[in-house]
């Protein structure tokens, strides 16, 4: 039987306090966009006038040189007029946006919006429309795997499997909003739901390559911007409680063969982020598995707390050990990117633990937003070379003869921002071990995985949950499920399988449920 083997670490209450302190100083400040500004310089080139702005402001200015022309002439004659609106007049354009990060002052281009659709197109109904496609990156053709597929400013969504494929349920009541496709690094694009309506949809996104000097980059402390994290926490992620519906799945693979598959559709709980001892509660609402193996075999594995580590790697309310301040001196840190996501920037933060540290820490990056410091996305795993000293952690009740160990354990989290608040998106942890018969000769390796995706976002019909509805989250889930039902999903929203898994349901003559 494999635990959940994950290890978190909670602030001291001390250290909230003097470094909120010191936050709520710096967050008083006027951001420079928005301080207003006389020049009365006439006209002038626009690189010029760019230079006499950066003269008064003492803030640089970065782009694209394809997106400004500097010898275009423009007029600076402005009399107390906020300094975004400055540039918009000067530049000329509506189609660029601005943003700051520590001295510069960083010129991009605006998503594109989409025509304003009609309300007259199509009657409200009880229809369910299911909306399928692709995620790829358009150059490489390559899938782009967990990508964010969301109804805007909604909290109706989904992501990609590893395929890069994604499908979505939706009622009439959407089909005049706008679909959003969201990947870090990438131009996010939009379209009206309408179009969207035809299955299969091929969605390729462009990478964006932010003009970001070095110095930036060199200038900015790491560490600092994690302890803006830790205390932006209430603000980002919010202090009230949101009832969410998601899709959980978990599956064990000896080799390349399905020992069990278990799927559900749950309702969440969740707790506010801060100010309270409230903790996260589950309720399955339905399920169901394959299961392959028997009384016969001589070994088969079994994940438990996979529903908990599912919610316990929400690492903005169960604070990652690489963003614990106790543990910052465990690591260290560097900034080696900004990257752009949905009309922002974030800082890429790669980590790993100090080499003389001989318990096993993590190595991986975390995506932080420029302005706002909420988590992004987070990728980490175990030190594969000291991992074997949780060996405690992860196995319990071991098969009698057999000797069984961790090779690796990889997790991925994301969070979606609507309406300026955070919410927990996805979730996924990748499991290794490997096992042998004592004195033989061949070993058996089993991957295992669990994941959950947040389908739905309620703030309003909020509600905890009796005690007999809640799951028993640090059980066995598979044990809880009885068969496996070919017409489960329903309306449901789900992730479509891998083609990893459809072809090991194949041989096993199972076939998941995938159009309505």
């Amino acid at each position: 039987m494999l635990s959940d083997g994950s290890i978190f670490f909670k602030l001291p209450a001390i250290v909230i306090f003097i470094l909120l302190v010191h936050l709520q100083e710096a967050d008083c400040q006027v951001n420079i966009l928005d301080s207003v500004f006389t020049f009365r310089s006439g006209a002038v080139k626009t690189g010029n006038a760019l230079d006499i702005i950066k003269k008064h402001t003492g803030y640089n200015f970065t782009y694209d040189s394809r997106l400004v022309d500097e010898e275009k002439k423009t007029v600076l004659n402005f009399n107390n007029i906020p300094l975004e609106e400055i540039l918009g007049n000067i530049l000329n354009t509506d189609t660029l946006r601005f943003s700051v990060i520590d001295k510069f002052i960083i010129i991009s281009p605006k998503k594109k919006k989409n025509p304003s659709l009609s309300s007259d197109s199509l009657k409200t109904t009880a229809t369910i429309f299911y909306i399928t496609g692709i995620v790829t990156d358009n150059e490489t053709n390559e899938p782009l795997p967990f990508a964010t597929i969301g109804i805007k400013n909604k909290g109706k969504g989904t992501i990609t499997n590893n395929n890069g494929e994604f499908g979505l349920k939706i009622t009439s009541d959407y089909i005049n909003d706008t679909l959003s496709f969201s990947y870090l690094g990438y131009i996010g694009k939009e379209m009206p739901v309408k179009k969207a309506l035809d299955n299969n949809n091929s969605i390729s996104l462009k990478k964006e390559f932010i003009s970001i000097p070095d110095i930036i980059i060199r200038t900015q402390l790491p560490q600092d911007i994690i302890s803006k994290v830790r205390y932006s926490i209430s603000s980002n992620y919010g202090t009230t409680p949101a009832s969410m519906t998601g899709f959980y799945r978990e599956g064990v693979f000896r080799r390349n063969t399905i020992q069990t598959y278990s799927e559900a559709v749950l309702k969440i709980f969740k707790s506010p982020y801060t100010g309270t001892f409230q903790s996260d509660q589950i309720k399955i609402c339905k399920s169901r598995k394959v299961e392959t193996t028997n009384s016969k075999d001589t070994l088969s594995v079994s994940l438990k707390a996979g529903l908990f580590t599912a919610l316990q790697l929400d690492g903005a309310k169960n604070l990652y050990d690489f963003l614990s301040s106790e543990n910052i001196p465990d690591y260290s840190y560097r900034i080696t990117d900004i990257v752009t996501y949905d009309d922002e920037e974030a800082y890429l933060i790669e980590f790993e633990q100090h080499d003389d540290i001989d318990i096993p820490l993590y190595k991986g990056a975390v995506y932080i937003n420029t302005e706002d410091f909420g988590i992004l996305h987070a990728e980490f795993e175990l030190n594969k070379s000291l991992i074997h000293k949780m060996k405690d952690s992860f196995i319990s009740n071991e098969s009698p003869g057999f000797s069984t160990w961790p090779i690796s354990a990889k997790y991925s989290v994301t969070y979606r921002k609507v309406n300026s608040r955070y919410f927990l998106s996805h979730v996924r942890g990748d499991l290794l071990f490997s096992s042998n018969q004592k004195r033989k000769l061949f070993k058996s390796q089993f991957s295992v995985f669990f994941e959950l995706a947040i389908t739905d976002i309620d703030l309003k019909n909020v509600v905890k949950f009796e005690r007999d509805e809640r799951a028993p989250i640090y059980s066995i889930f598979s044990k809880t499920i009885s068969n496996y039902d070919p017409t489960f999903w329903g309306n449901q929203d789900f992730l479509r399988p891998e083609d990893n898994l459809l072809q090991s349901l194949k041989n096993m003559n199972l076939r998941l449920q995938e159009l309505p």
